[in-house]
């Protein structure tokens, strides 16, 4: 994966090796002093990375979020003691709201986790980077009732606010009135990034690859080998595909899985006629991995998994169901290379259909610059997420989604066989650490950390544009 995600990585391991480098030898010359002293300090430096320094967090958190979004009206506040004027502006409650905001962590806030505490509306806490300073823009959707009554007020935990803010509002068009088609890479992509919003329109959701490999679990668990653990788990997760989904009242028949296979996509689009077998599951035909579904398409006659194949398999379908909205992995956002071959085929699809959807909304389940994201604990709201680029036109728009939902979305969540086993003795150790001396906090009802990252009071969804090109049919 060569993805700018991998280059941050690498680039952060190097930097640990180095600092784990110096830290031995420093350990070393306390030798001088007595013997225990170095096995002591190593215990503690340990724990102490374990519980604060270890977040993938690869840019400084005393740098602006810098954002361009050309849609949003902009109201300039003045919040006094954290208290937020009255807005004059319309709200009827169906906006999206934003609030630009300047924070600064306290001593506290480099070993804890800060937050604002938003209070005098729908209670929530909305987490940020240890060490934050700078702009920030906290997520008020939901809140228009008490943001236009005045009497919404924010506090800081373990960071202060400057007192100008800034309110930006995003008007839509409602997205959930008309037919919408998700489109996951994988099995549990789709409820990640969409549960809410699918589970609330006449939907389609469609998978495009059986998600068989990273099978280790399966092989200790079954005493299988690689093939047989990779066909199994492929066969587990091309079943939640299409049967997760009628939790959320989607009929069968609109359930479908493509059964292409993980992390090929990118070889596909390279060679379009080539058939690109499985890594693992020595399988080079995508009709195994089909069998759940109730609708038939013209690629199950030779079950070829080339690129060529999966871009007809996208215009039948959307031919078929005739969206309004599509909604689909966000290409520069979420690094993920079968998330960008997946939003790369469905362009590529629309390009030769019939069909044309009003809308495109695009998810970011996945980020190049924080694996945390979004931060805080499960049940609150989500703030928008690092971004460092203000020539990327955006305009975001938010589902509310309310406690009854969150409980059927971690349900949903919960029946995805690849978020079920345990966390390694390792993350289960680390967890125990950082609740102990970082007062961090997981969900009970999941093991998984997409359990505390996707299980939120929003879903966020960036609103994308059609390409007008057409090729000929």
């Amino acid at each position: 994966m060569d993805t700018r995600k991998q280059q941050l990585l690498k680039r952060h391991r190097k930097r640990k090796r180095v600092t784990l480098l110096v830290v031995l030898l420093a350990l070393l010359t306390t030798a001088i002093w007595a013997w225990w002293l170095p096995p002591l300090l190593a215990v503690l430096a340990w724990v102490a990375h374990e519980a604060w320094f270890c977040d993938h967090l690869f840019y400084v958190p005393s740098s602006d979020y810098e954002y361009h979004l050309p849609s949003a009206e902009r109201h300039a506040l003045q919040a006094e003691g954290g208290r937020i004027p009255v807005v004059q502006c319309a709200l009827d409650g169906t906006e999206t709201l934003l609030l630009q905001v300047n924070l600064r962590s306290g001593l506290l806030g480099r070993l804890l986790d800060p937050a604002v505490r938003i209070e005098g509306g729908v209670a929530d806490c909305q987490a940020f980077e240890r060490g934050v300073r700078g702009v920030r823009y906290l997520n008020l959707t939901g809140q228009a009732q008490a943001l236009a009554a005045g009497q919404l007020r924010l506090a800081g935990r373990y960071c202060r606010l400057a007192p100008h803010v800034e309110l930006l509002v995003l008007r839509h068009a409602d997205y959930l009135s008309g037919p919408m088609m998700v489109i996951a890479p994988h099995a549990d992509d789709a409820e990640i990034a969409a549960f809410a919003a699918y589970s609330q329109a006449d939907s389609w959701v469609v998978t495009l690859t059986a998600g068989e490999i990273e099978n280790e679990y399966y092989r200790a668990a079954f005493a299988l080998d690689l093939a047989e653990a990779a066909r199994f788990k492929g066969e587990l997760r091309s079943w939640d595909s299409v049967a997760v989904p009628r939790w959320a009242g989607v009929p069968a028949a609109q359930c479908v899985q493509l059964g292409y296979f993980c992390m090929q996509l990118p070889a596909m689009q390279a060679d379009p006629l080539a058939a690109v077998p499985s890594r693992e599951a020595q399988l080079a035909d995508t009709r195994p991995f089909r069998r759940f579904n109730e609708v038939s398409l013209q690629s199950d006659a030779d079950g070829q998994p080339t690129w060529s194949n999966l871009v007809q398999d996208l215009r039948e379908l959307i031919e078929r169901a005739r969206p309004a909205t599509i909604v689909m992995p966000h290409p520069t956002l979420d690094p993920h290379p079968d998330h960008i071959c997946a939003h790369d085929a469905l362009q590529q699809a629309l390009r030769i259909c019939q069909w044309r959807p009003q809308t495109l909304l695009m998810y970011a389940n996945h980020l190049h610059d924080n694996d945390r994201w979004p931060m805080g604990d499960a049940g609150t709201g989500v703030p928008l997420p690092p971004l460092f680029d203000a020539t990327l036109p955006l305009r975001p728009w938010v589902l509310d989604v309310a406690p009854e939902k969150q409980r059927q979305k971690a349900a949903a969540l919960g029946m995805m066989h690849d978020l079920q086993p345990a966390a390694p003795a390792k993350r289960r150790l680390r967890r125990w650490l950082q609740r102990c001396l970082a007062a961090r906090r997981w969900p009970a009802f999941g093991d998984n950390e997409f359990f505390r990252k996707a299980v939120r009071r929003h879903e966020l969804f960036w609103v994308g544009t059609l390409n007008d090109e057409r090729e000929p049919r």
